[in-house]
């Protein structure tokens, strides 16, 4: 049984499975809480957990999913040159909103470990949690944190955002396009901007933009509170 999971190939299936699962339940139950990115990591961990199958083995296929993060945020790009005329006109305004967005996500950061008395192993793993993982463990690798905890803090903030982005506006009355991608992809990076993608084709674009530029901020600032 083993030398059939010993393969890249079980992680991989499992994952896709997994989220196809999510898919097809999310459109059944058509409710924000089923999320297919929350059923889909919910059936992993429940599959790994039943069958007592070792995390080594489902990690040798979901590193290849891995692999895919960089080059799908990237063709983010395409929605962003659709919306070029438009980004040009509010690059001010995205790059303010981005800019208080980045600095809001460090600065909780910082004030709520100071509250709870975490170290500064701690903070340097979450300092990074609302930009894009690979930046993120970039960040946290360059101050001495732990990149699994960063992850997962990313993925948290990441399906919050998704959860989340269309109650916030409704509730702080944001109607604005822009400003609601531009707040989705400064908070919650690229699971977040799947949820701006639905909303709207604007919102997706601005969400877009924010990623980079929320990633930018974040490397530029985050030093500055570790002094």
């Amino acid at each position: 049984m083993l030398e059939v999971l010993d393969t890249p190939l079980f992680g991989l299936t499992l994952s896709i499975a997994a989220f196809w699962v999510g898919l097809w339940v999310n459109k059944k139950i058509k409710h924000p809480l089923a999320n297919p990115m929350i059923i889909a990591m919910s059936l992993v961990v429940l599959t790994l957990l039943i069958f007592d199958i070792p995390l080594d083995l489902y990690a040798k296929g979901a590193s290849i999913i891995t692999l895919f993060l960089a080059p799908v945020t990237a063709v983010l790009a395409v929605t962003i040159y659709r919306q070029r005329a438009l980004l040009k006109s509010s690059l001010l305004p995205v790059l303010l909103g981005t800019l208080a967005g980045s600095v809001a996500s460090l600065f909780s950061i910082k004030w709520t470990s100071g509250l709870l008395g975490l170290d500064q192993v701690v903070l340097a793993s979450l300092m990074s949690k609302s930009v894009t993982t690979p930046i993120a463990i970039a960040i946290t690798e360059q101050f001495g944190g732990i990149p699994a905890l960063t992850v997962a803090s990313t993925v948290i903030s990441g399906t919050l955002g998704n959860l989340l982005a269309p109650l916030l506006a409704k509730m702080f009355f944001i109607s604005d396009p822009i400003a609601h991608g531009v707040g989705i992809g400064s908070c919650s990076h690229a699971l977040g901007t799947s949820k701006a993608l639905e909303i709207g084709e604007v919102e997706g674009a601005m969400s877009s933009i924010a990623i980079s530029l929320s990633g930018i901020f974040t490397v530029l600032l985050a030093p500055l509170f570790f002094l």
